[in-house]
């Protein structure tokens, strides 16, 4: 049994691919900094390890990456800001000084397509990582693609969001620029293809789908699969800069990913496929069967505990909603005890407590539900001391639940979208932080309005709930030292 490490694994890729190594029997170890999120998305699995590994950190990294026969570089800095290239490839430095004595027999680095000329930052560090990898005495692949059709695929939910969100199409002028994409089982073939081979030295492959097509066509299939009208209008106004800042409000794919991923769809990104297509044939999937597949299967991610496998979320999900959420949120740190800050919390809902702050607002969205069809408001109360996943607090539906540490809790108001609410605690030694979290994924245009309109509130009322709920505990921790004096 081949054992395979995954660097990367909570992200698009790795997260899909993880099952897919599983199912071949491989041995497969998931490194991530997103621990949490990934146990969330995957199915446990007897040859599947998880680890926290944070490239960053050269010493755990040394300990970490050498006892492999393969491992995937699936890492990107892309979320990190503005300096990610200088990010990126000291993460590729740690890596590649942590493999001078190690079995690996085989490294396989996803990349991205190089276009002629002036480069986005994105591409750039994509190209200089690869570079950095190929200092190894080790067989490094390198596979260079571009846009992945997928359910997730960042850049291909910015599309997305932009049909279902708009009801006319504003984008910049590189709208005419052309790719030809690949679909992510496409491409996921090509990574599994790839853990059997045994290359004696360093290869670079291109991945690319069977058309090239502009932007613009792109978003005119989109359209058609969606079910939504073409009116698209490209301008000279909506420059890089101005652009992202407009991503930010129409999509929910992250602001660091979409600006860098932005900034380099000006170019043409064509792979020249046929080499990888000799070696590892397959029945490449047309743009139109590829985006057709990933509407109809992006209702699939909420079957995972991230919504409890919650069959009344499962139900109200629907075409349009969006993949990634719009969220809001404030944390406190405090000496409170995790079980302090847990006793407050689960009591949500009763009296006095409320919602902890402001809870006049919350009793009149309530109402507001009310008068715009949803129900009158109902009182609904778990039965203390405990909380389990099935219980309601008012509308709310209790989906995940771990004492002294996370409480999530389904959105069951009438609104365009699909949301939850999550407390979070975590144990920093000398003290624990209170997250608090809200999670909406818009259904189209009117799914996106209601978050702006709710977003005043949002501005203020998690700072407050946070700070209340700390301060609550912490009067706890004294009473109980007052008793103990």
């Amino acid at each position: 049994m081949k054992n395979v490490l995954v660097l990367g694994a909570s992200g698009y890729i790795g997260s899909q691919l993880v099952p897919l190594l599983l199912e071949k029997g491989y041995a497969v170890t998931a490194a991530t900094r997103q621990t949490e999120q990934l146990k969330a998305r995957l199915t446990p699995h007897a040859n599947l390890t998880i680890i926290y590994l944070d490239l960053a950190d050269f010493p755990a990294t040394q300990a970490a990456v050498p006892g492999f026969d393969l491992i995937y570089f699936l890492v990107h800095g892309m979320a990190y800001g503005e300096d990610f290239i200088s990010y990126e490839l000291s993460l590729a430095e740690n890596f590649r000084q942590s493999l001078t004595h190690s079995q690996a027999r085989h490294i396989i680095y996803l990349s991205a397509i190089q276009p002629g000329a002036n480069p986005s930052l994105h591409v750039q560090a994509r190209k200089m990582t690869g570079e950095s990898l190929r200092q190894l005495a080790i067989p490094v692949t390198e596979i260079r693609a571009g846009v992945v059709i997928g359910p997730g695929s960042a850049a291909f939910e910015i599309m997305r969001d932009f049909v279902y969100n708009l009801p006319v199409l504003i984008a910049p002028k590189w709208v005419d620029s052309r790719s030809n994409p690949i679909a992510l089982d496409n491409l996921n073939h090509y990574l599994l293809a790839l853990a059997e081979a045994t290359p004696s030295s360093h290869q670079t492959l291109e991945a690319g789908g069977p058309e090239t097509l502009s932007y613009r066509e792109q978003f005119r299939i989109i359209c058609k699969a969606a079910n939504k009208p073409f009116r698209l209008w490209s301008t000279s106004f909506l420059t890089p800069a101005i652009a992202s800042y407009w991503l930010g409000i129409i999509t929910s794919v992250p602001a660091s990913i979409g600006k860098a991923l932005l900034a380099g769809l000006k170019h043409d990104y064509v792979a020249d496929n046929q080499e990888i297509c000799r070696l590892y044939p397959q029945q490449l999937i047309s743009y139109g069967k590829a985006v057709e597949k990933t509407i109809a299967e992006e209702g699939t991610f909420i079957r995972s505990q991230v919504w409890g496998f919650d069959p009344y979320a499962q139900k109200r999900w629907q075409p349009g909603f969006g993949y990634y959420a719009k969220q809001a949120g404030a944390s406190c740190k405090t000496s409170a005890t995790s079980e302090q800050l847990w006793q407050v919390i689960r009591r949500i809902g009763q009296e006095p407590e409320g919602y902890f702050y402001a809870n006049a607002l919350w009793r009149l969205r309530e109402w507001l539900d009310f008068f715009v069809g949803g129900g009158k408001p109902v009182r609904r109360k778990p039965d203390l001391p405990g909380l389990k996943v099935g219980d309601y607090i008012d509308s709310w539906k209790i989906i995940r639940c771990e004492n002294n540490r996370f409480l999530s809790l389904l959105f069951g108001m009438k609104a365009p979208g699909l949301g939850r609410l999550e407390f979070t605690i975590t144990d920093e030694g000398d003290e624990r932080t209170l997250q608090v979290c809200a999670w909406w994924h818009p259904q189209g245009f009117r799914g996106l309005l209601y978050w702006f309109i709710m977003m005043p509130a949002h501005l203020f009322i998690f700072r407050g709930m946070v700070e209340v709920i700390c301060r609550h505990a912490e009067q706890k921790d004294c009473m109980a030292t007052d008793k103990r004096l």
